[in-house]
């Protein structure tokens, strides 16, 4: 369980470093530049720990996957950025994917 503790730690990071990007603007903006950072550098040390059990195509899988998911809603939500009928199409793609892969996949470690 530790492993998808770092995973979701690294998904978080990441899509709170993404979600300041826009808001460092083009990094002139000191405190979001230093949010991008900050995730980032969260993001990728969380996601080495996790890869050390969790396999790495699995792995980035939902840490990519997830983070989509979080950085659409955080662009909907911050950003007033609305999302077409098949933008949702492809997002419910995407959750189901993650599903799959968390319910069905032998190769995930649990």
């Amino acid at each position: 369980m530790k492993p998808y503790l770092f995973l979701l730690l690294a998904i978080l990071a990441e899509a709170g470093a993404t979600s300041a990007l826009k808001a460092s603007d083009s990094f002139t903006k000191l405190v979001p530049a230093a949010i991008v950072i900050a995730g980032y550098v969260v993001s990728f040390y969380s996601l080495s720990i996790a890869v050390r059990t969790i396999p790495l195509g699995f792995a980035y899988a939902l840490w990519s996957g997830i983070g989509i998911i979080c950085i659409i809603a955080a662009g909907y939500v911050f950003y007033k950025q609305s999302i077409d009928l098949m933008g949702g199409l492809g997002i419910g793609l995407i959750i189901a994917g993650v599903v799959v892969i968390n319910l069905f996949s032998k190769s995930v470690v649990r």
